[in-house]
């Protein structure tokens, strides 16, 4: 789970440095050369596939981690089947009492 955590906030970061590259190409107007605006254009699209790629690679991981948690919730509640009706019982009458106190 850290792994994802630290893969968020490299994310974050990343996007703070893309919104940087945007706001120094919007302040650039008619203070930069071409030269300089352009190479800050490449560098915006280079950062921004960049944040594209990574948020694709952690959507990708996060559907694969719901689907393994989906599949080993679903061997448990084969092999423990009184188990999982337990559980589910004791979470209805949880809620219930909790609904009926509002």
């Amino acid at each position: 789970m850290s792994d994802i955590g630290s893969r968020r906030d490299q994310l974050a970061s990343d996007f703070q440095r893309v919104m940087e590259d945007i706001d120094a190409l919007l302040s650039a107007g008619g203070t930069k050369v071409e030269g300089e605006v352009k190479a800050i254009r490449e560098r915006l699209r280079e950062r921004l596939d960049d944040t594209r790629r990574k948020l694709g690679d952690l959507q990708y991981e996060s559907i694969e981690r719901a689907r393994r948690a989906a599949r080993h919730t679903d061997e448990y509640v084969h092999e423990h089947p009184w188990h999982a009706v337990g559980v589910g019982t004791a979470l209805g009458l949880l809620i219930g009492v909790l609904i009926a106190r509002r």
